[in-house]
C-alpha cells in the first residue's frame, strides 16, 4: 500500500508524511493543542529502506509550539542516513472563538458516498459520474473529489485523526494534478492547515483551484468528513511527463500485490494483472 506509481522501490507521498505527523504528533502532542499546521518538503524520493525520524523544538510558546520534523533514510551501514523530507508542524493552543459570524461553506455541500466496512477502496466524484470506485472512468479534466480511508503507517500502532487528515490530504496532489491524460505533475511538498481533527474512519479531499505554467502547478483542496469540511490542502508540484500515470492503463499501486507495481525491468505493470 506505501508503493508508488512514480518509480520502482518508490514510497508514496502519503506514506512518507504519514510517517513524518505521527512523528510530531508521538514526540510533541498534547491534550488541548490542535496540530493546526502540517508542512513538509518532499525533495528527494524515499524508497523502501530503514528510515528513521527525528523531531526537533524550534519555539515553545504559550499558545503556540512550532517543532521540526526530519525523515532520513539509511542504506547499509551508513547511520547518518540521507534526508528525504523535513518540515515543520505547528501546534496552536485550542480556546474560544471570536464573537460573530462569519462565511463559511455548510456542512451540507459535502455529500458522501456510503461504503461497507470492509471497503479499503478510494471513491471519486464529478458532477458527470457523482460518486464510483471504478478509478478509470474518472479522469478526465473537470473537478473532483475524493473518498478514501487512510491506512496505519505503521503495523501495531494505532492511526490518530491528525495522521489520517495528513495522509488523506497528500491526495490534494491527485485531486487538482489529474486530467485528462492521468497524472504527470508530481508534488514535492504537502501543506495541512486544520481547524479541527476530522471524525470517522474515510476522509474527503475536494479540488478547490488549479493553476499552471511552465512546467509548474500551484493546487489547493478542501478536506472533509462526514460533518463537513475541517481543513485545506495544499501543494505545488513540477512536470514529470516522462513517467507520467495513465490510470485507465495502469491500476492504482495499492491493487498490487508483495512484488509491487513494478517488474524487476523497472517497467510499470499494466492492467492485465492478476489482482
Amino acid at each position: 500500500m506505501a508503493l508508488s506509481l512514480w518509480g520502482p522501490d518508490a514510497l508514496n507521498g502519503p506514506a512518507v508524511c504519514g510517517l513524518a505527523a505521527y512523528a510530531a504528533e508521538r514526540d510533541h502532542g498534547r491534550e488541548g493543542w490542535l496540530p493546526a499546521r502540517f508542512t513538509l518538503e518532499l525533495f528527494k524520493s524515499a524508497r523502501r529502506i530503514p528510515t528513521s525520524l527525528h523531531t526537533e523544538v524550534l519555539r515553545d510558546g504559550r499558545r503556540i509550539k512550532v517543532v521540526q520534523v526530519s525523515v532520513r533514510q539509511h542504506d547499509g551501514d551508513d547511520e547518518k542516513g540521507v534526508l528525504v523530507a523535513q518540515g515543520n508542524t505547528v501546534f496552536l493552543k485550542q480556546g474560544d472563538n471570536p464573537p460573530g459570524a462569519r462565511w463559511s461553506r455548510t456542512a451540507a455541500d459535502y455529500d458522501v458516498p456510503e461504503t461497507a466496512d470492509d471497503d479499503f477502496h478510494t471513491w471519486f466524484h464529478n458532477d458527470r459520474l457523482g460518486w464510483g470506485s471504478d478509478m478509470t472512468k474518472y479522469q478526465d479534466g473537470g473537478r473532483r473529489r475524493l473518498w478514501s480511508r487512510p491506512i496505519p503507517v505503521l503495523p501495531d500502532v494505532e492511526q490518530t485523526p491528525f495522521q489520517r487528515a495528513v495522509i488523506s490530504a497528500e491526495g490534494t496532489s491527485l485531486a487538482t494534478n489529474w486530467g485528462e491524460g492521468g497524472i504527470g505533475f508530481i508534488n514535492g511538498d504537502l501543506t495541512v492547515a486544520l481547524s479541527r481533527l476530522p471524525v470517522g474512519d474515510r476522509l474527503g479531499v475536494e479540488s478547490d483551484h488549479h493553476l499552471e505554467d511552465s512546467g509548474v502547478s500551484a493546487g489547493t483542496a478542501t478536506l472533509f468528513d462526514e460533518r463537513g469540511p475541517y481543513g485545506i490542502g495544499m501543494v505545488t508540484a513540477v512536470d514529470n511527463t516522462r513517467a507520467m500515470i495513465d490510470f485507465t492503463t495502469v491500476l492504482p499501486a495499492s491493487a498490487y500485490k508483495g512484488d509491487g507495481p513494478f517488474t524487476p525491468d523497472g517497467e510499470r505493470r499494466g492492467d492485465d494483472r492478476n489482482v
